[in-house]
């Protein structure tokens, strides 16, 4: 393992999960959680689970970004705030 990858990715995934919590837009907070996904993805393929990673790049990065944004575009505003 090369430690100085993690320590990139676990900044990284820790700069993301600020962001998902502090932004206010929906959509961007689901683009968020889907970079979050995938940085974790990154995460596990490099620590040796491979079979791990390949399923949270499917569930967790694919599936989840695509059903969230999904939602989110079926849903109507109330305010305009």
């Amino acid at each position: 393992m090369i430690w100085q990858f993690d320590i990139i990715i676990l900044i990284f995934m820790v700069v993301t999960a600020v962001i998902a919590l502090r932004v206010k837009d929906l959509l961007a907070a689901s683009m968020v959680f889907g970079i979050y996904s995938f940085l974790i993805c990154l995460l596990w393929a490099e620590m040796g689970a491979v079979d791990v990673a390949f399923t949270e790049a499917t569930v967790g990065a694919g599936v989840s970004t695509v059903i969230m944004v999904a939602t989110v575009f079926s849903t109507r505003r109330r305010s305009k705030d």
